[in-house]
């Protein structure tokens, strides 16, 4: 598979790294996350930060979730960074996390070119929406690659009681950042992630929201830690403080803060435990 290759490419690039690393003296972090958080400059803007901190080097290996999941159960990553809380669950469930912590949030948003041959702009209900797509046979590009983006839209479609099958439906075995550039090409309907839609709009892509707001589209994100007693190859004391980073008070706000400046709204809404505790007081 197509994806596969490209993350067996990755890890060995990573892992190619890795003795220089060692001889500098820094210690190194693999982060296994979704194309949405690489896609949407969230990772552009937090890491810098990390790694002067912590004298640390942080080595990227953006995927969908489901491969995210797999490179920790493979042992391939010391954290991740996901967005698919039934996976995650059965993640923890089968022992292959230490531990996991809530970190942001935001929405997926279906996307369509303006002329919306389905006539779905301004519904609320996701799944009606996805119905009179499907019944217009109006193009749809999807994800089709087991990512967090793919399995909320395999939701949706459930709801619908649809299974998309057809010329119309096309499965893109892509992240989110290449199924916008196809969908705004082909002038088709998608399910993107809010935060990486809003980021493309900077490059000129031309689809508009056309259904927000639904409940269903809720978007939760989660970093876990690699269980070391599995995998004893891992640095879980580096895994371990990035996490607390991540979710700190002062990681949190710049959560907050970014896309402020660019779009007038924050791109991400913190949801760690101390963020939330802060609003409690």
């Amino acid at each position: 598979m197509l994806w596969l290759a490209l993350v067996v490419v990755a890890i060995s690039m990573v892992g190619a790294c890795q003795p220089q690393n060692e001889q500098s003296g820094s210690p190194s972090l693999i982060l296994a996350t979704t194309t949405s958080t690489q896609d949407s400059g969230l990772l552009d803007m937090l890491l810098p930060e990390f790694e002067r901190t912590n004298g640390a080097r942080v080595d990227v290996v953006a995927v969908g979730t489901g491969q995210a999941l797999q490179l920790g159960r493979d042992c391939n990553a010391d954290v991740l960074l996901v967005h698919a809380p039934a996976l995650e669950a059965q993640f923890m469930a089968d022992g292959n996390g230490a531990r996991r912590e809530d970190v942001m949030h935001n929405d997926f948003v279906i996307l369509g070119p303006s002329s919306d041959p389905a006539g779905v702009k301004g519904m609320m209900e996701a799944s009606t929406a996805l119905t009179m797509i499907a019944d217009a046979q109006a193009l749809f590009i999807s994800r089709g690659d087991d990512s967090g983006t793919h399995t909320k839209e395999l939701s949706v479609w459930k709801t619908s009681g649809i299974e998309p099958t057809g010329d119309w439906y096309i499965s893109a075995g892509q992240g989110m950042g290449a199924v916008l550039t196809m969908a705004n090409e082909q002038q088709a309907y998608t399910l993107s992630d809010r935060a990486t839609y809003l980021a493309r709009t900077l490059a000129g892509a031309e689809l508009e929201i056309m259904v927000e707001g639904d409940p269903m589209l809720f978007n939760p994100y989660g970093a876990i830690v690699v269980n070391p007693e599995k995998c004893p190859n891992i640095n879980a004391e580096l895994a371990n403080q990035f996490v607390d980073w991540l979710i700190s008070l002062p990681t949190q706000e710049l959560i907050a803060a970014f896309g402020q400046e660019e779009f007038g709204q924050s791109l991400f809404t913190p949801n760690s435990e101390a963020w939330r505790g802060k609003w409690r007081r």
